[in-house]
């Protein structure tokens, strides 16, 4: 099911610019665009969003005070051209905050945010949940990837970039380690040195201070051997 999209902004440039980089992303659909908030208003009257890409300095009702009117508010992503807001919208539980002009990688943590808080609210707690949490990344200019979080094995970084190790294929994507590795879900991965992060469901064997996945053995580092084990520990039967 896709994750629909309102962007709310009095700038056709940059509702066409966040309208673009939604397009691009196949599991979002945007669903409309306002250039004023008491349009967006009316529209959530009788609609239904997952999430707001919304701007700050609006006419007659600003973001901030737009937001204060929402009783039950949906994901709320502001799309401002100052930072000096973002305090005050954070404090009204605003899930990121992107600054003008928006480039699609810092868009693309957003929407990462986005499925990692989607994936993780449930309104009825399920013990077999169908969910299958996944996230996007971007492997080369136009394309992005989606990889489901329990085919990960180990993410390896290569100084500015990572390759990915995944059941069905390895990926190389443009980012740092500690960055991917804060997306994804603490009980089910681990870093166990500056240059991996495993998941510890892949884990085959613990040897000394190795870790073996699928026949490839991965060094533990010394200021991460003893909350490593602790944690394998206690994912343990």
């Amino acid at each position: 099911m896709k994750i629909k999209c309102l962007i709310i902004d009095d700038e056709p440039l940059a509702i066409n610019v966040i309208k673009n980089y939604i397009e691009q992303i196949e599991d979002l659909e945007l669903v409309n665009t306002f250039s004023n908030s008491i349009e967006g208003l009316n529209f959530l009257k009788n609609n239904t969003i997952d999430v707001i890409f919304l701007d700050i300095n609006m006419p007659v009702l600003d973001g901030i005070n737009f937001i204060k009117s929402l009783e039950n508010p949906p994901l709320l992503i502001i799309t401002s051209a100052y930072d000096q807001f973002a305090i005050e919208t954070y404090e009204l539980d605003v899930l990121d905050y992107l600054v003008k002009p928006i480039e699609f990688p810092r868009l693309m943590k957003a929407v990462n945010k986005i499925n990692k808080r989607l994936n993780n609210t449930s309104k009825v707690p399920q013990e077999n949940s169908k969910e299958n949490p996944f996230i996007f990344v971007k492997i080369d200019k136009k394309k992005m990837k989606k990889i489901f979080l329990n085919e990960i094995l180990v993410i390896e970084s290569l100084k500015d970039y990572l390759k990915i190790s995944t059941t069905s294929g390895k990926f190389i994507i443009h980012s740092t380690l500690s960055d991917f590795t804060s997306l994804l879900p603490e009980r089910d991965f681990i870093r166990i040195h500056r240059s991996y992060t495993i998941a510890i469901d892949k884990i085959d064997a613990v040897e000394g201070n190795s870790i073996e996945i699928e026949g490839l053995r991965y060094v533990i580092g010394r200021s991460y051997i003893d909350e490593v084990k602790q944690k394998i520990l206690n994912s343990s039967i």
